[in-house]
């Protein structure tokens, strides 16, 4: 110990030695084993303190620190690989603002000892792919290694998984140097993860033993790349770019880094396109601002972006500084997973009904933002992954997505941890909203609540959908004014949309004296309609606009309907089982059945409500139409329901199945087609008479 240095505390030293054992052991199960036990964020923590300790206590600095080496090991079963030029690391600039880009310039200035006014460094930035560094070495032409970076002096030689890699070419393009190697980042993409998760959960639900999901790409790609058996790695898609050199001979290199890489593309190896020459600060702060930008679009995982001196001489002139360049960084983004601890699990029911365990966290900073809940998806998701009250689990938030909970740190599972969740058996079998029971059709992942109308987590949604214009078409009645109408406890269900007074709208924040007049106007017109569209209104699940018509013209009158038979529903056109047992659930609800004779009393009614025998002749029955060019007084949507209410059918072009074709102002190559096809061309008038029953 130098007589400047500072005496180590007992309880730094123990610190110390905790921490080496930790990050030894975090870096096996990491770089060794494929299986990770901390987020990314966590062990960079825990190594920037040892850095620190080992800063402030020199004498604490082993041999055998994490902090001295890159990482890594080779594993037994891989033939050793010394590397000709040592793969070294280089620094990370964990300041994720712009200051980061800005340290990193002036550092480069200070070295090149530039002026103020000097003008500014061009520099090349590229992206810090998530996935493994990989050596590639080409002799003659032809590739005859690849090797891994292992502790940065000996790697693995993987060439054998490698060549899998289609993207990897054999023999280069145009070159045949003696010796010439490249270096750049296997990656899984992020479609083919999921892919390869999803056959790696089939085979798991087939009973095949020795198989596993995995936790995110990176880890997918280095079990893909460390596979003994060439087979298995082929069925791992992997991918590859290229970012720098390692050994060289015989082969003239680029001036600048940017002219490398276009000149490493040149040779068939794949370089990334989101890469750019910028000068100075600005420069690098604008490429970190639009690479955060594009990051959650991206194909594959980025954990930052990498600035580089692009002028090759200046980088010999910078040097290296205890194995690291001088004249590169990486300029990380906020952390995208993190670690805490599971406290709860709450059931969210969405504005369809959906059923959705929601983990309620210890707050931790995640992706930019502090995050104490995060969607555990589903029932079967959160079975699959073990995921239990109690649990230390881990956390990713990318951009604007919803926090998900990833995994679970099983070595940190308490002894008294919850059990196996169970979300109907939690919820007792009803929604914790309003009691209704809760189901879930057979081949679905989601439970569901069946109170649908009556539910209040799911009115807003349901009274959106009835005055949307193919239902009720209530014009004015849309998102921020249903949210105002509910949140003030106006309107509780649909049904009280037709109760609204003149004086509880005008209250409303901007609801002016004219637009509460002009809605109660709107919602006084619909209540005239055609029974396929009240049908469609009430949200009854599968029942979309075209079956709703469907089964209006199968049955034509709503008591007929809610009384059919799934039977009697099956006999309607395009309605199979799902939606005969969806139907025939919704109205073997009472409270749905309340909300129609709610409904009809508050004055709803279309023709056959209205005293018309449902058995009446429909003078349209059987008949196709066409309309085109726009009417006098009639919408094409009022039209088209008028027809349809006659037992006619609309379609979008003219064919030899057309009976009539209804013509308006401007129609255009519709017209023409009737008329040489010999098709009676009918103006609104026309329809009216033939609507009436009369004739061409």
């Amino acid at each position: 110990m130098s007589t400047n240095e500072l005496p180590v505390p007992p309880e730094a030293a123990a610190e110390a030695a905790q921490l080496r054992a930790t990050l030894h052991h975090h870096a096996h199960q990491y770089y060794v084993l494929d299986a990770p036990e901390l987020p990314d964020a966590e062990y960079d923590r825990l190594f920037r303190r040892l850095q620190a300790l080992e800063a402030q206590y020199p004498s604490l600095l082993t041999a055998d620190s994490p902090t001295q080496r890159v990482g890594g090991r080779v594993l037994d079963g891989f033939t050793p690989v010394r590397h000709a030029v040592p793969m070294l690391s280089i620094r990370t600039e964990t300041d994720t603002t712009a200051g980061g880009a800005e340290a990193f310039d002036a550092r480069v200035r200070r070295e090149l000892a530039l002026a103020e006014d000097a003008a500014p460094i061009e520099y090349a930035a590229e992206l810090k792919f998530d996935g493994l560094a990989m050596n590639l070495r080409y002799e003659h032409g032809v590739l005859v290694q690849a090797a891994t970076r292992g502790d940065g002096e000996t790697g693995e030689d993987v060439t054998q998984n490698i060549r899998t890699i289609g993207q990897i070419p054999l023999r280069l393009i145009g070159a045949t140097p003696p010796v010439l190697e490249i270096r750049g980042e296997v990656f899984m993409r992020r479609d083919d993860f999921e892919a390869l998760n999803e056959r790696q959960r089939a085979l798991i639900a087939a009973g095949a033993k020795n198989e596993k999901t995995f936790v995110n790409p990176r880890n997918a790609a280095a079990g893909a790349v460390r596979q003994l058996d060439p087979a298995i790695a082929a069925k791992r898609p992997l991918s590859f770019y290229a970012y720098g050199l390692g050994e060289v001979q015989g082969w003239d290199v680029p001036a600048t880094h940017s002219g490398l890489l276009d000149a490493v593309a040149a040779l068939g190896l794949p370089v990334c396109e989101h890469r750019a020459v910028v000068q100075g600060a600005a420069g690098l702060v604008a490429f970190h601002e639009r690479m955060a930008a594009l990051r959650d679009s991206l194909p594959f995982d980025i954990d930052g972006v990498v600035y580089k001196v692009n002028d090759r001489a200046l980088q010999e002139r910078l040097g290296f500084v205890t194995r690291e360049p001088r004249w590169a960084v990486a300029h990380k983004y906020p952390a995208q997973e993190q670690m805490t601890r599971l406290l709860d699990i709450d059931i969210q029911v969405g504005r369809t009904g959906k059923l959705t365990p929601v983990a309620k966290l210890e707050p931790v900073f995640v992706g930019g933002t502090t995050v104490s809940n995060a969607t555990l998806h589903n029932e079967d998701e959160t079975r699959r992954k073990d995921v239990r009250v109690g649990d230390t689990v881990i956390v990713r938030r990318a951009g604007d997505v919803i926090p998900e909970v990833v995994g679970v740190v099983l070595d940190k599972r308490p002894e008294d941890v919850g059990e196996p969740f169970d979300l109907y058996k939690r919820l007792g079998g009803q929604c914790p909203v309003c009691g209704s029971p809760i189901e879930r059709e057979e081949g679905e992942v989601d439970w569901r609540c069946t109170g649908g109308l009556t539910c209040p987590a799911q009115r807003k949604q349901a009274l959106l959908h009835f005055a949307s214009r193919r239902a009720m078409d209530v014009e004015g009645l849309g998102d921020k004014l249903v949210d105002q109408l509910v949140d003030a406890g106006i309107v509780r269900a649909i049904p009280d949309i037709y109760k609204l007074g003149f004086t509880s709208l005008a209250t409303l924040e901007r609801m002016g004296d004219k637009s509460a007049q002009n809605l109660l106007a709107a919602i006084e017109k619909s209540k005239t309609t055609t029974l396929g569209r009240f049908l469609f209104s009430l949200g009854i699940r599968h029942v979309g606009e075209t079956t709703a018509k469907d089964l209006a013209r199968h049955f034509g009158n709503i008591d007929r309907l809610m009384d059919a038979r799934v039977e009697e529903l099956l006999e309607v056109n395009d309605v199979g089982p799902v939606v005969a047992e969806s139907i025939r659930h919704f109205f073997d609800q009472p409270h749905h059945r309340e909300v129609v004779e709610q409904l009809r009393a508050a004055g709803v009614y279309w023709p056959d409500e209205a005293g018309l025998a449902s058995d009446a002749p429909r003078p349209l029955l059987g008949q196709v139409l066409v309309l085109t060019g726009t009417l006098p007084t009639l919408s094409r949507d009022e039209a088209k329901a008028l027809i349809e209410a006659a037992g006619g059918k609309v379609t979008g072009s003219v064919s030899k199945k057309t009976n009539y074709v209804v013509a308006g102002e401007e129609a255009g190559s519709k017209l023409d087609k009737a008329r040489e096809l010999g098709i009676t061309v009918l103006d609104e008038a026309g329809l009216r008479a033939l609507l009436d029953g009369g004739t061409d």
